[in-house]
């Protein structure tokens, strides 16, 4: 499979690189010291027209596939901009996909084109305290009265949800089937206004990507009318799955971007800082690790272009997308690990940037799917092994 460029992708690789590097790592640096959000990359994004990309153009987007997508996230992880930068870029094309898909007419044309400028921000609403991998048993319960759902409940790990104007929402509108074959029937997908007079947000302090807010939401009362379900009532979770592999195939390109940066800063200060008389990337156990860092980013580099054809092929990529995220995650964290020890004392000092790098890759080993759940993945639907959970 050959995976080189387009035309049009390098001038989308080009163009991204370019804009995304006018920002400079002590303007992230800045932000997570702050915790600020990083309106002015989003907004510069907006107004090169980057955010609907994903958007069919009739929908006022670009209606290119998730390989530009993926392209464009990388330059932006490759430029430094780590999580901080990624993740809010990155919900404009991940959360909008199963609208996109299986949204109705009047729905995708009320909302994508204020998706594609920038005006809508979107969050996103599965993940719950007491389901958390199991999403079969989340409790947050939609009730149909009328033309429109009340729902209760609440979630965890809800991204952005201090910045949103609306939320990707998943509820039960029906009871659990009994049935072991049929656990996620029942359950119902919304396109709902951040109504905060009807949503309590609290903050979650974290290790890394202080900028972009982490959130558990509670849910009291919030009526969304009933032309803004997504797909069918009860379909929910399977309207989700179509965005599942795509989200797995950007954070893995993300995470590669992100090593790629931290792999730079080292590089270059393994050829400026000299001790013993010579510079430390003159020895083998500096230079070494760097090699094979490098090596690992281009092995999961290649899985996700792969993963990524295949989708915008409509063709199957469980496995790739699933196995880019998995080597991704490992070959990013270890570039940036490797960063940090080539930096010596220095890589735990903020200034170098690089410990920055660190603690925010350290979020792809666990999302959006754990590396022992990629794992499961494999093992039952590659391999044939019996279901281990």
């Amino acid at each position: 499979m050959d995976f080189t460029f387009t035309e049009q992708q390098e001038q989308i690789r080009k163009e991204v690189a370019s804009l995304a590097r006018t920002f400079s790592l002590d303007y992230w640096l800045d932000k997570d010291r702050k915790a600020e959000y990083p309106w002015e990359f989003v907004k510069a994004f907006a107004q090169g027209g980057w955010l609907g990309m994903i958007i069919p153009e009739e929908y006022g987007g670009s209606g290119l596939g998730v390989t530009e997508a993926a392209i464009m996230l990388h330059e932006i992880c490759a430029a430094g901009a780590g999580t901080t930068g990624a993740s809010p870029i990155h919900f404009y094309m991940f959360p909008p996909m199963p609208l996109v898909k299986h949204g109705a007419d009047a729905l995708r044309r009320r909302y994508l084109p204020r998706i594609a400028t920038g005006e809508i921000v979107m969050s996103f609403g599965v993940t719950e305290p007491n389901a958390g991998t199991d999403t079969s048993r989340i409790q947050t319960r939609a009730e149909r009265r009328g033309d429109r759902f009340v729902i209760n409940g609440r979630k965890v790990w809800n991204t952005n949800a201090r910045q949103a104007t609306h939320m990707l929402l998943l509820a039960r509108t029906a009871e659990r089937e009994a049935d072991p074959r049929k656990p996620f029937k029942g359950m119902t997908l919304f396109f709902a206004e951040f109504d905060r007079s009807k949503i309590t947000v609290r903050e979650i302090e974290k290790l890394g990507r202080a900028a972009v807010d982490s959130n558990e939401i509670f849910i009291d009362g919030l009526e969304v009318p009933a032309e803004n379900v997504v797909g069918e009532v009860g379909n929910g979770f399977y309207h989700l799955l179509d965005s599942l592999n795509p989200e797995r195939i950007l954070t893995a390109i993300e995470a590669v971007g992100i090593g790629r940066a931290a792999l730079e800063r080292a590089v270059q200060y393994a050829k400026e800082r000299v001790v013993f008389d010579r510079p430390i990337g003159q020895n083998q156990a500096v230079a070494h690790p760097l090699a094979l860092a490098w090596a690992k980013l281009e092995t999961a580099e290649l899985m996700c272009w792969k993963a990524a054809s295949l989708f915008d092929q409509g063709k199957p990529c469980g496995a790739e997308a699933n196995t880019a995220k998995l080597l991704a995650a490992d070959a990013g964290f270890e570039a940036c690990d490797v960063a940090v020890q080539t930096h010596g004392g220095y890589g735990y000092a903020k200034e170098f940037h690089v410990e920055r790098l660190w603690r925010e890759i350290r979020l792809y080993k666990i999302a959006p799917v754990s590396q022992q759940m990629v794992l499961n993945y494999l093992s039952e639907h590659v391999l044939g092994l019996p279901k281990s959970y």
